[in-house]
């Protein structure tokens, strides 16, 4: 049966192309920086906006036109959706996937019936995955939606609620690795607190920590041989979150002997949520090591929350793949649409237009990105910028051969700096301006 009779498989047709379900710019063997697109960008489709979200919002119920669906959360409809999933994926062309738990197999009365409804589910996935050579991208644990997890998850001022979880991701791990995932990923959804008066913020740090050495104890043991990646995040639900942004998880990773373990999976409207931009927090983590993986949305500036938007905005998705390829690239990461179609998008052709123009963003992006990289126009300029560190004074103090003695003699006898020189900032923007056009 098709679930999407109307649509063929979407191809690549060059960026004069009118037609509105066709790529202008993805062209998946088209090889940029002796790589091919594909590979580059390694996009996935994420199962829980595109699968499950059916437009509500804090104001409606949802408006979404799913004809597959029956208004169950059954097996047996999970099983289904599979099938449209697949298929959906098949005509768009995307190699992966990702997915929690819950958005694929029901929850069921107790922690084994549970498990059960996702091994059921489990099977059809590898059926799928082996039918269409669809990857799974990234397995995840949904630890944040039960009612159980309302004072947290790992961060829980109750230890059974942490035995729970601890044994939901254990499922998990061993799910994502049957299914060859390629990461896992830990977004701490209620991982933070709503008031200080109740919270006691160290032993929620040391519990947050312990969760995680069980993961990896536990990855190792399995023989897992996936990415770990850990999604940072300011805030909603919980007004603070313990991973607020990359430079946050980066410190929480080092201070607990973690950093070996982890990278992250940096959002773009989590970035803004924190007050970063999405480049910010990408060249923050690659500066670091620590650049894993990242979710491809937006958010509205004027709304202010996480509205997970599709991404289409050059500048958003050059400035991305400039760090990307300034690092060798994402894998065993890669870029997913951890984004929604808008409530008033209805139609299930409204996904297809959504993805479409999600891929032709980055892949329009990576082409500038390589475009600049390239001609040097940024890179020459911030090498030159930066030239008093290459030699002299410079080299010795990045060196470690002079102390503040040294320092103080070396001003005492030159007597004032060399004159500083322009960053040219708006000459920089407009030089890129040049690259979008």
């Amino acid at each position: 049966m098709a679930f999407f009779p109307e649509v063929d498989k979407i191809k690549y047709e060059g960026p004069e192309s009118k037609n509105p379900l066709s790529f202008r710019h993805y062209n998946p063997d088209e090889v940029v920086e002796g790589k091919t697109m594909r590979e580059h960008l390694r996009f996935a489709v994420c199962y829980w906006h595109t699968m499950r979200n059916m437009g509500g919002d804090p104001f409606g119920p949802g408006c979404a036109i799913r004809p597959w669906e029956d208004g169950t959360d059954s097996v047996d409809m999970a099983i289904k959706r599979v099938r449209v999933a697949f298929e959906f994926m098949e005509k768009l062309g995307s190699p992966f996937y990702c997915f929690h738990d819950r958005d694929v197999a029901p929850e069921g009365a107790n922690l084994k019936e549970t498990n059960a409804n996702l091994d059921k589910v489990v099977k059809v996935l590898k059926e799928e995955q082996q039918r269409t050579g669809i990857r799974l991208l990234w397995g995840t644990a949904n630890l944040f939606s039960n009612p159980r997890y309302v004072h947290g998850a790992a961060t829980s001022c109750n230890a059974d609620v942490f035995a729970y979880a601890a044994a939901q991701v254990k499922k998990c791990l061993e799910v994502t690795k049957e299914l060859g995932g390629q990461n896992y990923v830990f977004w701490g959804g209620r991982e933070g607190y709503m008031n200080l008066f109740n919270t006691d913020m160290k032993r929620e740090l040391d519990h947050l920590a312990r969760f995680f050495h069980l993961a990896v104890e536990y990855k190792k043991k399995i023989g897992f041989e996936g990415q770990f990646l850990i999604e940072p995040k300011p805030k909603e639900p919980t007004k603070h979150q313990y991973d607020y942004d990359v430079a946050a998880v980066v410190a929480f990773l080092r201070s607990y002997d973690l950093v070996e373990h982890f990278k992250l999976n940096v959002e773009t409207n989590h970035a803004t949520l924190a007050g970063h931009t999405m480049m910010h927090e990408l060249a923050y983590a690659s500066a670091h090591g620590l650049l894993g993986s990242i979710d491809a949305n937006r958010g509205d500036l004027l709304l202010g929350w996480d509205t997970d938007q599709f991404p289409t905005d050059l500048y958003l998705t050059t400035e991305c793949m400039l760090v990307i390829l300034g690092q060798g690239g994402l894998a065993p990461g890669g870029i997913n649409f951890d984004a929604k179609v808008r409530r008033e998008s209805f139609e299930p052709i409204d996904l297809f237009h959504a993805h479409i123009g999600g891929m032709d963003a980055f892949a329009q992006g990576l082409k500038i990105a390589a475009k600049i990289r390239a001609d040097k126009v940024l890179s020459d300029f911030v090498t030159q910028r930066y030239r008093s560190w290459d030699t002299g004074i410079g080299q010795q103090i990045e060196q470690g051969k002079v102390g503040f003695e040294e320092l103080e003699q070396y001003m005492l006898e030159k007597g004032n700096p060399d004159a500083n020189v322009s960053g040219r900032q708006e000459m920089l923007e407009n030089i890129v301006n040049r690259y979008l056009r």
